[in-house]
């Protein structure tokens, strides 16, 4: 069976603003008691400290974590079996030695323990769960605007962006503008959404702010006539698909009764578009024909 032995930990934290307690860690140091043993791994460059805080100091931040794991390096060379007159020691401890407690941005947390047959191994994983997981930049997560933006592009290309216009449409309690309009008999409105966020909840309180936004306008039958369509960006992690035709289904129950395309649905939405402009267009040239002829 092989064997397992008790290790400490600590993890060595920036703290950026003593007086908020931000902090982003940098660090961990290991120590195993029944041999001695010192293992760390330090953060080697800024990372994503410059996102969290704009402002640090990037060459004295350097500086100073060259300067711990040079500490560290000295500690862990010094550090040998207990004896009967050594007091038990913890991560912590062990590591005080190479940076003291006092007043800078580096600070050492308490002491976690754990079991390990693998000490080498245990400290990447604890690395890897308090340091390195946060290096992952931020996911970009697509706009309302990204959305509409290949939108935007196809009706350039037919000669039909410029058909569309800012309209506010007012009701007795509420208004909204949507920003790509025209009218035909009715105001056809287009309103691109983007539900790539971040989590279940976030994604049906968007449909739901909108089936609330337009109940509003509609309310008291004051508003003029409008059609609202809806182009929709479907979210990247395939765990919110639910969420997702859950907000699909309360924008189909909208007042007015919204017409809602999929990203994927988009020649089809362009093409609609085209083919109500086209036969609106038609049917004016015709009207002033007849009219023409008539006189």
């Amino acid at each position: 069976m092989t064997d397992r032995t008790t290790y400490t930990y600590t993890v060595l934290r920036y703290v950026h603003d003593v007086l908020t307690g931000e902090f982003v860690n940098v660090g961990v140091v290991l120590f195993l008691p029944s041999s001695g043993t010192v293992k760390f791994k330090t953060r080697s460059t800024i990372g994503r400290l410059k996102g969290v805080f704009p402002d640090i100091d990037r060459k004295a931040f350097v500086r100073a974590m060259h300067a711990v794991r040079r500490a560290l390096q000295g500690v862990a060379r010094n550090e040998g079996p207990p004896d009967l007159f050594t007091d038990v020691q913890d991560a912590a401890t062990i590591a005080r030695k190479a940076l003291p407690l006092d007043d800078s941005s580096l600070q050492w947390s308490p002491s976690g323990s754990g079991v390990t047959a693998d000490p080498g191994q245990a400290l990447e994983r604890i690395y890897a769960r308090f340091v390195s997981r946060y290096d992952c930049p931020p996911r970009h997560r697509r706009s309302d605007e990204d959305i509409w933006r290949p939108v935007r592009r196809k009706l350039e290309e037919k000669n039909l962006a410029q058909r569309l216009q800012e309209k506010s449409i007012h009701g007795e309690v509420d208004d909204i503008i949507f920003k790509h309009a025209w009218k035909n008999g009715q105001w056809h409105v287009y309103e691109p959404l983007s539900f790539d966020l971040a989590d279940a909840d976030g994604i049906k309180v968007k449909a739901r702010e909108w089936l609330g936004h337009l109940a509003a306008v509609v309310a008291g039958g004051d508003a003029e006539r409008f059609k609202p369509h809806f182009i929709v960006g479907a979210p990247t992690d395939p765990k919110l698909t639910d969420a997702y035709r859950t907000a699909l289904a309360i924008l189909e129950r909208a007042p007015n009764s919204p017409e809602v395309f999929e990203e994927t649905e988009l020649d089809t939405f362009v093409a609609r578009i085209e083919d109500e402009v086209r036969a609106h267009d038609a049917e004016q040239d015709s009207r002033r024909h007849d009219g023409s002829r008539s006189y």
